[in-house]
């Protein structure tokens, strides 16, 4: 007979040893793995990234791990008195050797008020906070309490990674290794589960309570798909939502394709998705996808995150309207994206290379005496406000990261540097 807590919950790890995925952050040589398994000092910490790749599980195996007492809150459910309660708890536990250990799941749903309850007890001590959140901390925790917290960003599960989980659950939980079950097919496994381990199990569970008891279960894709769909109340699509629409809809204004990404606006908010989150995502596409192309973009989408934070719904749809048609019809270029990165990755690569000495800021008569800032030239004391001299290290002069795109207004801006640098750089 099948258990009545979920397969997701019967086959949560109960060890460190069998978590998986992550390794980056618990593995042996990864920094809170170390800090964990050598039960050392552990700061208060936020676990941040996307559903059922394993916050919760992490929070209680380390609570387990340094065997404390272990407090938990859903900021969905939960409020100020919730908080004061375990912090009265907690204080009165101070003699213990490990500290309490208060989980907070989806803590960026907690309001300032609320967050700010937390600042006294996570600056005293009185326990270690371990929060959750699938949102930028960003942009939805308090800076007060962040900067108390070391965030530490879980990633999605790779195929290999879920290929282990369903297997191990295969061969370990008592209700599946009864059963005849092959898994012939992955793909619509993986596709309806979008690296959420969680989903996955529910949709394996799902899967076998639809066969009869006794008869061999042969998972195909096409039983996957037709199940799911036939079953639409048993899916949980808060995954899908936040993430495959959001990608579809970036994509479509990244497309210049409006009538897609209305599309996929209007099946966001039918769906009940934060405006703000949708808003925050137009603002990055103004930057990473249209740039320079059209500059006019991030304000349109800066000021449409305002309004949209001011607003809300129902009206606020009409402003995210306007702004996605906007956006979708205005001319792309990621060269501004493609220029940090090359610098980040040089600067990576070079280190702290030394600034050339007529750069560097000379506040005090002994550094200009050594020479800090000699034969620096004033742009603006020559011509058209420019003169050739250089600006980069030494080692590393002639690099370029900026590469202009084929727009009408990046091509006036290459011409422009091209009247100024001549062959220096590529323009």
């Amino acid at each position: 007979m099948m258990s009545g807590e979920p397969l997701a919950e019967r086959m949560r790890p109960r060890n460190l040893d069998d978590y998986v995925g992550q390794n980056h952050l618990v593995g042996n040589n990864a920094v809170l793995g170390k800090i964990i398994r050598s039960k050392s000092a552990l700061p208060s910490i936020i676990l941040w990234g996307p559903p059922g790749v394993g916050k919760t599980t992490l929070a209680r195996l380390i609570a387990k791990s340094y065997d404390s007492t272990f407090y938990s809150l859903s900021a969905i459910q939960s409020g100020v008195k919730d908080v004061r309660d375990i912090i009265d708890s907690a204080s009165r536990q101070g003699g213990l050797m490990t500290k309490p250990i208060l989980f907070i799941d989806e803590i960026h749903r907690f309001s300032k008020s609320q967050q700010d309850s937390l600042l006294g007890a996570v600056e005293k001590g009185v326990f270690t906070l371990i929060g959750a959140t699938t949102e930028n901390p960003s942009f939805e925790v308090i800076p007060a309490l962040l900067s108390r917290c070391q965030v530490y960003t879980l990633k999605t599960l790779s195929e290999n990674e879920l290929k282990s989980i369903v297997t191990d659950a295969l061969s370990k939980d008592a209700y599946l290794k009864a059963r005849e079950i092959e898994i012939h097919e992955w793909e619509a496994l993986f596709r309806f589960s979008g690296g959420d381990a969680r989903k996955l199990l529910n949709i394996l569970e799902l899967l076998v309570s639809t066969q009869q008891a006794g008869e061999e279960l042969k998972i195909t894709n096409d039983l996957t798909v037709e199940t799911l769909q036939s079953n639409p109340i048993r899916y949980d699509k808060s995954g899908e939502q936040h993430y495959d629409i959001i990608s579809a809809f970036i994509k479509s204004i990244r497309g210049s394709d409006p009538n897609a990404a209305l599309y996929y606006l209007a099946r966001m908010m039918e769906g009940g998705e934060d405006p703000k989150f949708i808003a925050r995502r137009l603002l990055i596409l103004a930057s990473e996808d249209i740039g320079n192309a059209n500059p006019t973009a991030m304000i349109m989408a800066n000021n449409c995150f305002q309004a949209v934070t001011f607003i809300g719904y129902p009206e606020c749809d009409l402003i995210l309207s306007q702004t996605v048609i906007y956006l979708s019809s205005s001319p792309k270029s990621n060269s501004s994206y493609t220029a940090i990165r090359a610098a980040q990755k040089l600067v990576q690569e070079t280190g702290n290379l030394e600034i050339p000495l007529h750069l560097r800021n000379a506040p005090t008569k002994f550094m200009k005496e050594s020479g800090y800032g000699a034969d620096y030239q004033y742009a603006h004391n020559f011509e058209s406000n420019f003169i050739f001299q250089e600006y980069l290290p030494d080692s590393i002069s002639g690099s370029q990261f900026y590469s202009p795109q084929e727009n009408k207004r990046e091509s006036e801006i290459r011409a422009f540097l091209k009247s100024r640098w001549q062959d220096k750089y590529d323009y």
